[in-house]
Parts: structure tokens; C-alpha cells; sequence
């Protein structure tokens, strides 16, 4: 099969509502959007917490939050599959090889990110907005809200990265979830699956999907950015 040809099948399957692709591309929306959700809160929250405390081991902290990014997802999907197996502390859950495990996946590779991102943020920010909220009597919860306010473009590029992070991932899905059609498949995963198989069309159309969610990702970042901008002009 030519490129052309492939190309041309590609647009064929995205047009016609092929139900096998499109089942495809909402296991993975799924899975990545319920565990992006799930590690937001607590991920954002830790950051906030190293940040904005002094404590002994500070620097270990960020060091190891810096450091996170840069963990292969092959080897979070490793760790996983050796904890959710039959003989592993977590195999009574039955995840493995399921969309659950996917999730928790998904939940894994996206905390680091969101953690240092928001680390980053709260340590940029104006020390004079929390000086303001302890000075008017803010409690832990009220001052970490109104910093988290003032520096929530940065929070939300963290979600956003996060996002794209998850979702452009083949490691761990594959490990954890085990390719399994109409059940753990994921855009990733079948695009290895295709592609080894001479299946050009369907990979390169689910290529295009994440080129699409890649753009719409790049797109959102410059809106927050210019945001941003704009709140800082107008402070």
C-alpha cells in the first residue's frame, strides 16, 4: 500500500464512523480524562504544600518532583503490572489487563507533571497575595485557595500538559491494559498494533486524531498564555 493510498483510507475511516476507530479514540478520551480528574486534586495539592512550606528535605522534594518527569512510562507500567499481577500486593483489585488499570496508569504518569507544574506556578507567584491573606486572617485552606486563584493559568496549563502527557503515552497502556480490543485499546497502542501489522490506514488515521488533540492542546496553552498576559496588565 503507497502513502497515498494509505492517506486516502485514513480519511475514509475517520468519515465514515468506523465504530472499531471511534471506540478506539473514546477508550482513550475515557481513561485519559478520568485519570487526569482523579490526580488534579491531589497532585495540585502537593505542589501547593512544596511550594509554600519551608520543611526539612525541601530541596529532596522539588529535586524528586523535577525528577518524576522524566520516568519512562514503560517503567510506571513495569511497577504497575508487577503490583496489580496475581501475586503482586494489588491483584486482588483485578485491574490488570482492564480499564481500571488503564486509569491508574493514567493517574501515575499524570501527577508528576501536574505536581512540578504547579510547584513551578505557586513559586512564581506574587509573595505579596499571601502576605494579604494571612493578614486579613486566612486560614491554611482560604490562603492556599487564594493563591492557587491567583495562579490558576498556571494550574490549568499543568492540567492541560497533563492531559497531553496521558494521552500521547504507549508504555504503560500497553503493560497495564494489554491491547485488548474494544476493552483497553487505546489511540497509542493500536498505532503500534496497526502499524505491525501493515495496517497503515487505521494508523495513520488515529495519528491524525492525535495530531488533532495535540493542536487543540498547543491552541488552549497560547489562550491561557495570552491570558495570563492580560491579567498581569490589567494588575
Amino acid at each position: 500500500m503507497s502513502l497515498l493510498e494509505a492517506i486516502r483510507g485514513a480519511f475514509g475511516l475517520l468519515l465514515s464512523g468506523d465504530a472499531a476507530l471511534w471506540r478506539i479514540i473514546w477508550i482513550s478520551l475515557k481513561t485519559s480524562l478520568i485519570g487526569l480528574a482523579l490526580a488534579t486534586p491531589p497532585a495540585v495539592m502537593l505542589g501547593y504544600a512544596i511550594a509554600a512550606h519551608r520543611f526539612r528535605g525541601r530541596r529532596i522534594a522539588i529535586w524528586l518532583a523535577q525528577a518524576a518527569l522524566s520516568l519512562p512510562t514503560v517503567l510506571i507500567g513495569l511497577l504497575l503490572y508487577l503490583m496489580l499481577s496475581r501475586a503482586g500486593p494489588l491483584g486482588g483489585l483485578n485491574w490488570l489487563f482492564s480499564q481500571p488499570g488503564v486509569v491508574a496508569g493514567q493517574f501515575v504518569i499524570a501527577m508528576p507533571v501536574l505536581v512540578a507544574f504547579t510547584l513551578t506556578a505557586v513559586q512564581a507567584a506574587d509573595p505579596r497575595y499571601a502576605e494579604t491573606a494571612i493578614a486579613h486572617g486566612a486560614g491554611d485552606w482560604r490562603l492556599m485557595a487564594t493563591v492557587l486563584h491567583e495562579v490558576r493559568f498556571g494550574v490549568m496549563a499543568a492540567i492541560i500538559s497533563g492531559f497531553g502527557r496521558v494521552i500521547s503515552e504507549v508504555g504503560c497502556a500497553l503493560m497495564v491494559g494489554g491491547n485488548i480490543a474494544g476493552e483497553t485499546r487505546t489511540i497509542t497502542t493500536a498505532i503500534a498494533l496497526e502499524t505491525s501489522k501493515g495496517e497503515f490506514s487505521q494508523g495513520i488515521a488515529l495519528g491524525m486524531v492525535l495530531v488533532a488533540i495535540a493542536l487543540l492542546m498547543n491552541g488552549a496553552l497560547m489562550l491561557l498564555q495570552g491570558d495570563a498576559h492580560m491579567a498581569r496588565g490589567h494588575t
